[in-house]
């Protein structure tokens, strides 16, 4: 399913949350995909179950996935997710920061304002037929 960089500043809760979103707001994993079990994920990228647990509960908190008992966890509807508005406003910064990067490195506005929508449109067109 993905793989997990355990030289990354993210902890693999926070890496296996980003990897199931990205599939699910990708496409990958459509509205009512059953994702494998706990106990299937940890043996596949061999880390301990409770992580993959931890991570499944903040998904089910943030909406990306619901649990039904004795069947599994599948990917909910993309009504359901739950859009934080202090990570909006977060993301939002990063990306003024990453702006003022290419600023800082010499490029004119009207250049770096070019490049960063350049990125962005390669983003969307990567995703083109998903609902991104």
């Amino acid at each position: 399913m993905f793989q997990l960089d355990m030289k990354s500043g993210k902890s693999v809760y926070e890496q296996i949350m980003d990897s199931i979103k990205e599939l699910i707001v990708t496409g990958v994993l459509p509205e009512g995909s059953r994702l494998p079990s706990v106990r299937e994920l940890s043996r596949q990228l061999t880390i301990n179950p409770n992580t993959v647990q931890k991570a499944f509960r903040a998904l089910e908190s943030d909406g990306y996935i619901y649990t039904v008992t004795g069947k599994g966890s599948f990917v909910s509807a993309r009504d359901d997710i739950r859009v934080d508005d202090a990570r909006v406003r977060e993301a939002v910064a990063r990306t003024g920061e990453a702006f003022k990067g290419l600023l800082y490195l010499g490029i004119p506005a009207h250049e770096a304002r070019a490049l960063a929508l350049q990125e962005i449109d390669s983003i969307i067109d990567n995703n083109t037929g998903r609902s991104l």
